[in-house]
């Protein structure tokens, strides 16, 4: 039987080498790659190379992979300034359009949040009264009190003009976590932190569990449940290998920091687009950097702390 196997998958092997279609070479061969951390630079070059053919052939352009690794000296870290963000949502369409996410009405995957919030009044005389309802838990509940009638958290909005009355807007996306718990439950190590601080996912070794994102307290990933419609003209053709390449049905994908910017020396898209000068980027290993400035100087949270997931996402107030 062993052997009988042995030649079906020989045979099987080189119909398809001595087929035309370059698109079903490059799936047999993806199906037999390796995790792509353990990979010899060959080998990642032999799999960069594939997927250059195959790009270019299915969206009729010149596509390019990168596989830029991380620089030494190098840990990525974001700021926002949750006071000046007007919810425009701009960031959103640029991160779409910049890193190659599904756009149809039946599969639409944004990569970031925007949520609109209530505005309201902290009093600090309050901050031990708890919750309401005798729940006892004991972290200032009573000590906001919301002014306006917008919904709290709703992040389907369509605004005619931002900001809008009485609301002001909290994006989230992937907070790039120093102790992930998203790697933590993988349990074939498809996604995984790398030295400059960006939790990437190998799509290829992705088996689609999803525990992922169970873990993932602040609902920064997306599951493919059908292929993703990416229209041709539509396609950013600039691709990083655990980045912004075009995704397949049945893997998960988040934000990267726009890993295949950030690693040339450039701004997240969504950090360019902004109209406000909201969003903030730079290395947290430089003292010097804009990001480390804010942190030094500004009144600074992150979210979820309890979790202890250390976000490299920080929002801050002027």
């Amino acid at each position: 039987m062993g052997g009988l196997t042995a030649t079906s998958l020989m045979g099987t092997a080189a119909l398809l080498t001595n087929s035309d279609d370059a698109q079903a070479n490059t799936e047999w061969a993806e199906w037999f790659q390796g995790n792509y951390r353990l990979m010899t630079d060959g080998e990642k070059a032999k799999a960069v190379a594939r997927l250059e053919r195959r790009y270019s052939s299915e969206y009729s352009k010149k596509v390019t992979v990168d596989s830029a690794p991380a620089k030494d000296g190098v840990l990525f870290g974001y700021a926002l300034n949750i006071q000046k963000c007007i919810g425009c949502r701009r960031c959103v369409k640029a991160c779409v359009k910049e890193n190659n996410q599904s756009q149809s009405d039946k599969q639409e995957t944004e990569w970031i949040r925007v949520l609109k919030m209530e505005k309201g009044e902290f009093t600090v005389d309050k901050m031990n009264d708890g919750y309401p309802g005798g729940y006892g838990v004991q972290v200032g509940g009573n000590a906001y009190s919301a002014s306006g009638v917008v919904l709290e958290g709703e992040h389907y909005y369509e605004p005619k003009k931002v900001p809008e009355e009485d609301a002001f807007y909290m994006p989230i996306a992937c907070m790039q976590c120093e102790k992930p718990p998203c790697v933590k439950v993988c349990p074939v190590r498809a996604t995984y932190r790398e030295p400059d601080g960006i939790v990437v996912i190998d799509y290829n070794w992705c088996i689609g569990c999803r525990m992922c994102i169970a873990a993932c307290p602040y609902w920064a990933r997306r599951f493919n449940w059908g292929k993703p419609a990416l229209p041709k003209k539509d396609m950013n053709p600039k691709t990083h290998y655990l980045g912004n390449r075009p995704r397949m049905k049945g893997v998960t994908e988040k934000c990267t920091f726009c890993i295949q910017r950030v690693r040339k020396g450039r701004y997240p898209a969504c950090v360019e687009v902004c109209p406000v000068g909201a969003r903030k980027f730079g290395n947290l290993l430089d003292p010097e950097s804009e990001v480390r400035r804010i942190l030094a100087k500004k009144r600074v949270f992150r979210l979820k702390v309890e979790a202890n997931t250390y976000p490299k996402f920080f929002y801050y107030i002027d």
